[in-house]
């Protein structure tokens, strides 16, 4: 069997870059989500080391990790991390957009993944939301899960692509006349100074 993982950045470069993540502060309640994790790629084994190793010191030594394989095409059991081994399980009933850091001495923290592909404006949107709204909800029962969020985005993602496409469409045509009801005029219609209105 053969598989092709899809990489937006090389295995060396990943395992060199620092992981992008944000956490919810530890003052707030738990909430359903602890933060938000942005990989480079969808290769499990060059993203874990660098996130572990980041959040060592915040959270303390990472022991496993669960995912859902539906968005990783490889899931290694293990992966090396700073010389130490890291257990990686997968569960198709977790939430295929949320990742679970496991510890023995310290809990259990999950976080929001964004995928690799993602829009940077896209992203910095949802490490927002998993971080400052899961604080402004972090109250015990938060609706605000990692499909939740990502659902969100899906609807605000189409909504800023759309409106650059009627701007766009704007653009292109001069910038069209419209009536405040919604009806195309001529420019002669438009409102000008000295004409009497105002």
């Amino acid at each position: 069997m053969t598989t092709t993982l899809d990489r937006t950045a090389p295995r060396d470069l990943a395992a060199e870059l620092p992981a992008r993540f944000s956490l919810t502060p530890k003052t707030l309640l738990a909430g359903r989500l602890d933060g938000a994790w942005w990989p480079r790629s969808r290769d499990l084994e060059s993203e874990l080391p660098p996130l572990a190793a980041a959040l060592e010191e915040p959270w303390g030594r990472v022991t496993r990790v669960t995912v859902n394989p539906a968005r990783w095409p490889v899931v290694p059991h293990t992966v090396a991390v700073d010389g130490r081994t890291l257990h990686v399980g997968w569960f198709t009933e977790q939430d295929p957009d949320k990742l679970i850091l496991l510890s023995y001495t310290v809990g259990r923290w999950d976080l929001l993944v964004i995928p690799p592909e993602t829009e940077p404006a896209a992203a910095a949107r949802l490490m927002a939301a998993a971080a400052r709204l899961m604080a402004a909800a972090a109250v015990p029962g938060s609706v605000l899960t990692a499909g939740v969020l990502m659902a969100n985005e899906a609807t605000i993602g189409r909504g800023v692509r759309d409106a650059q496409r009627q701007e766009a469409g704007w653009e292109g045509e001069g910038g069209a006349c419209m009536s405040p009801v919604g009806i195309p005029m001529e420019r002669s219609g438009l409102p000008l100074l000295g004409n009497g209105w105002s």
